[in-house]
C-alpha cells in the first residue's frame, strides 16, 4: 500500500515536470529556430543574436534594398508590452521607440513613441524620429512568446538600442495610448556590421577614460601651460620650462586620449562624426604647436614676432576649439552629463577669472 502511494506520487510530480518542460520548450526561441510568421518581408535571410539574456530578448534584423532595415524582436509573452528604442545617447530620454503588444482578445498593437522626459505627458504616443515602412509593423503571440517585426527607412540606424518590457497585465488602451513604466529596460550597443550586442555598461569604463584623459589634458592642462608661458615670465627661464613641461603632459595625455577615442568609436560603431572632426582638428593643431617648438627662431631674428604671433594666437584656438568639444563630448555621453558638465564648468570658470585676475595684473605692470 506504501509502494502504491509512492508511486502515484512519483507519477504525478512527473507530470508535472513534464508539464513545466513543456511549457518552456514552447516559450522558448533560439536563433536556430524558425520563423514561421505571416510577416510583410522576408525573414529567411536574418542576421539573430540575443540582445538581453535577463528578459530573453532576441533579435533579428537584415538591412534590405533601398535602405531598409527589416527587424523581429522576440520576447517571452507576459501580457504586457516590449519596447524597442534607438537613441543617439544611450539615453531614454530623447530616444523614439517602437512599441507592441498583445490585447486580450488577442489583436495586436505597434505604435512608435517620442520619450521627450520622464513624465507620462511627456511619452507621446505616434510621434518620433523613426521612419517607419508604412503597413510594415506587426506583433504577433505564438508559442508563449511574442514577435514584434517592422521595418525602418535609413541608411544606418543608430546603434545605441534600448530594450523594455512594461508591467505584467498593464498594457496601453485608446484613446491616449499612456505608456506605463517599464518593469525593466536595458541599454545596449549593437554593431550592425558584426552582429554582436553588449551591454551599455561593459564600455563605460572606456568612456570614461576617453572622457577623462582629454578633459584634463585638452581641457585644463592646456590652459594652465598657456598661462604659465604669458604671466610668468618674470621667472626666467623657469617659466618657459614649466610652459613647456606642462604642454609636453598635456599634448601626451591629449593623444593618448584620442586614441582611447577610435578605439572607442571602433567598439561601439557610433556616429560622432562632429565630435570626431573636431578631436582630429585638435590633434592636427597640436602637433603644428609641437612641430612650431623645434623652428622657433632667435630672439634677434626679425621673423620672431611673426612666430609669436601664430604660436600664441594658434594655441588659443586650440584650447577654444578642445572646450567646445570637451563640453560636447560630455553631451554625447549623457551619463551624469549633468554633473560632468558643472564640474568641467566650474573649472574653466576658474580658470577664466585667475586668468582675467593676472591680465590686468600684466595690464598695471607694462
Amino acid at each position: 500500500m506504501k509502494l502504491s502511494s509512492i508511486s502515484i506520487i512519483f507519477f504525478f510530480a512527473t507530470l508535472q515536470a513534464l508539464s513545466v518542460l513543456q511549457v518552456n520548450s514552447q516559450s522558448t526561441d533560439s536563433c536556430n529556430s524558425n520563423l514561421n510568421l505571416d510577416l510583410p518581408f522576408d525573414t529567411s535571410l536574418l542576421n539573430c543574436l540575443p540582445v538581453w539574456s535577463r528578459h530573453d530578448f532576441i533579435l533579428r534584423y537584415v538591412r534590405n534594398l533601398s535602405n531598409v532595415w527589416n527587424f523581429v524582436l522576440s520576447a517571452p509573452d507576459t501580457n504586457s508590452f516590449v519596447a524597442m528604442g534607438f537613441s543617439t545617447t544611450g539615453q531614454m530620454v530623447g530616444s523614439s521607440a517602437v512599441v507592441g503588444w498583445v490585447s486580450a482578445d488577442g489583436s495586436g498593437t505597434v505604435k512608435q513613441y517620442f520619450l521627450g522626459g520622464q513624465r507620462p505627458n511627456l511619452v507621446v504616443a505616434d510621434q518620433g524620429n523613426l521612419t517607419i515602412v508604412e503597413n510594415s509593423t506587426s506583433i504577433t503571440s505564438r508559442s508563449s512568446r511574442v514577435y514584434l517585426a517592422f521595418q525602418l527607412n535609413t541608411s544606418q540606424p543608430l546603434s545605441r538600442v534600448l530594450y523594455s518590457v512594461g508591467q505584467i497585465g498593464v498594457i496601453p488602451s485608446a484613446p491616449a495610448f499612456a505608456l506605463a513604466e517599464h518593469r525593466d529596460k536595458v541599454s545596449t550597443l549593437l554593431n550592425y556590421r558584426t552582429g554582436t550586442s553588449a551591454s551599455d555598461s561593459q564600455h563605460s569604463r572606456l568612456r570614461k577614460s576617453h572622457g577623462i584623459l582629454n578633459m584634463l589634458s585638452w581641457g585644463i592642462l592646456m590652459i594652465i601651460g598657456a598661462m604659465a608661458g604669458r604671466y610668468f615670465k618674470q621667472w626666467d627661464p623657469m617659466w618657459f620650462y614649466s610652459h613647456a613641461a606642462i604642454q609636453s603632459c598635456a599634448f601626451l595625455l591629449g593623444l593618448a586620449g584620442i586614441i582611447s577615442g577610435f578605439v572607442l568609436e571602433d567598439r561601439l560603431d557610433a556616429e560622432v562624426d562632429t565630435h570626431k572632426a573636431l578631436g582630429i582638428l585638435i590633434l592636427v593643431l597640436g602637433c603644428l604647436q609641437v612641430m612650431a617648438v623645434f623652428a622657433r627662431p632667435g630672439k634677434e631674428s626679425k621673423v620672431r614676432k611673426y612666430w609669436n604671433w601664430y604660436h600664441h594666437n594658434g594655441g588659443r584656438i586650440v584650447i577654444l576649439i578642445a572646450i567646445a568639444n570637451v563640453f560636447y563630448g560630455i553631451h554625447l555621453g549623457e551619463d551624469n552629463g549633468t554633473s560632468w558638465n558643472a564640474a568641467y564648468a566650474v573649472v574653466i570658470s576658474m580658470l577664466f577669472l585667475l586668468s582675467i585676475i593676472l591680465e590686468v595684473k600684466l595690464w598695471r605692470q607694462k
